[in-house]
């Protein structure tokens, strides 16, 4: 199962929709750009009955990454493997990796978010 969510600029599609690892394990989410505009994707956590959190920034034309206060590239990375394809990475998962998480991104002035 696919999950997008859609502008009337851009769509964003993000899987798998659900993703199953052992603790120690690596767990690898995609998000994809339905077009390159000098995107950059931001990947956010959501444990149930919370906020979601700010974990990474993926700057893809600084090939750069910024973090969310309590996380570090120590266990998450992100990635790209096109202009329009982008990894979130969780190194040595962790029973609290268990969440929902989205990915985002801007399209001039609007914000767009896919889970």
């Amino acid at each position: 199962m696919l999950i997008t969510y859609s502008s009337n600029k851009v769509m964003l599609t993000q899987t798998p929709a659900v993703y199953t690892v052992s603790p120690g394990q690596e767990a690898v989410l995609n998000c994809n750009i339905e077009r390159y505009d000098g995107n950059s994707i931001g990947w956010y956590k959501q444990v149930p009955g919370g906020v979601p959190q700010f974990v990474l920034r993926f700057h893809h034309f600084h090939r750069s990454l910024s973090f969310g206060a309590g996380f570090s590239s120590d266990r998450f990375n992100s990635k790209s493997s096109s202009k329009t394809d982008n990894q979130f990475i969780i190194k040595r998962a962790e029973t609290g990796d268990c969440a929902v998480y989205y990915c985002q991104t801007w399209d001039s002035a609007d914000e767009i978010v896919s889970q």
